[in-house]
């Protein structure tokens, strides 16, 4: 009953905003991540490992397979934000991208191209070349600065991972960060690997407070694939995301998955368990009442059932392109998440 009740409530909270839009009062941005689980063409790029994913590879990756996940990832992409607004998402996280080229050719796709979307993405060092990118609509935003951040292990100078990618400009006239992440995996145990995250962790803070020092007002919105879950330490104490709106100071952060987190709500699952690794965090400027500028409204989780595995043990699980390296022509392992941000058109 309580979750039919949260259901009927959203219901109304959709239709409200989408009339207000349609009257002007209103405007929305979608802000979209999705992890969409190795994203390579088939070509051989010498300076990756990418064998895996050639047509003459384990895998077999096709030149049609790389077709088909395209048209499949693009369709999931532009329904992000479907039931307030059928816009698709303003701006854009992603990770798990071979190169620019893919998310070129994935935003080019009939789904999406109606948008006109930029991208915005840096090759990192990490040799199995799954960087993270940045996709915006050009109609509503502007980028004025970008910049990758790799993260350094002072412990382990081999060690290298997907790089941080910082995109600022005007989103609808407000100036507003963007930070995409995709920390260190849980490989070789939680436990064990935890540290590395811990790290990024950091990482991703120095960056937020580099920007607080040139603009203490600055809207700051953090997306990725966390490989923690929002009550994980690298997250909370590190990063400093809470899950509390009211106690979020004006330049901390505000968790945007934490209570979806809580009522049981993931993005991915493992042993009949759901994580919560793919997360939206946004800062203080962007909590309140005073709507004449974008604020945080709600966030979501994309787990429609089109997505989901429809039977066996992975039943309701997310529905894959590969299991090991047998083909199943699915989506990714992760789903998508988003936020809304609004504010008042006088």
């Amino acid at each position: 009953m309580k979750k039919n009740l949260l259901i009927t409530a959203f219901s109304l909270f959709s239709i409200l905003i989408f009339a207000q839009e349609k009257q002007g009062k209103a405007k929305v941005a979608i802000v979209g991540f999705y992890n969409i689980e190795n994203l390579y063409d088939t070509e051989n790029d010498p300076t990756k490992d990418d064998e895996e994913f050639l047509p003459d590879g384990k895998n077999k990756w096709t030149q049609d397979r790389y077709l088909a996940k395209l048209e499949r990832m693009s369709d999931v992409i532009s329904k992000l934000g479907g039931e307030i607004v059928k816009s698709g998402p303003t701006v854009l996280g992603l990770c798990e991208v071979e190169n620019k080229k893919v998310v070129e050719e994935l935003v080019g796709q009939p789904a999406l191209k109606k948008w006109d979307y930029g991208v915005v993405h840096y090759d990192c060092r990490y040799n199995r070349g799954v960087d993270v990118a940045f996709c915006y609509q050009k109609a509503r935003f502007k980028v004025s600065n970008s910049k990758s951040y790799p993260l350094y292990s002072p412990e382990d100078t081999s060690f290298t991972t997907r790089d941080q990618l910082l995109v600022s400009g005007m989103l609808d006239g407000e100036e507003m960060h963007f930070i995409v992440n995709h920390w260190p995996s849980r490989r070789g145990g939680e436990k064990r690997s935890a540290p590395m995250r811990e790290l990024a962790a950091k990482l991703c803070r120095s960056i937020v407070d580099s920007i607080y020092k040139i603009n203490e007002n600055a809207k700051i919105i953090i997306m990725g694939d966390l490989n923690d879950d929002p009550t994980d330490a690298s997250v909370y104490k590190h990063l400093g995301a809470i899950g509390n709106k009211d106690k979020v100071e004006k330049n901390g952060l505000f968790n945007a998955m934490y209570k979806l987190f809580k009522d049981g709500i993931g993005s991915l699952a493992y042993k009949d368990s759901w994580n919560l690794f793919d997360q939206i965090i946004v800062s203080g400027n962007l909590l309140g009442d005073d709507k004449s500028t974008y604020k945080f409204l709600k966030a979501r989780v994309f787990n429609e059932k089109f997505l989901m595995q429809k039977e066996g043990n992975f039943a309701g699980y997310p529905f894959r392109t590969y299991v090991g390296d047998v083909y199943q022509g699915g989506f990714s392992d992760h789903f998508p998440v988003y936020v809304f941000l609004t504010k008042e058109i006088k």
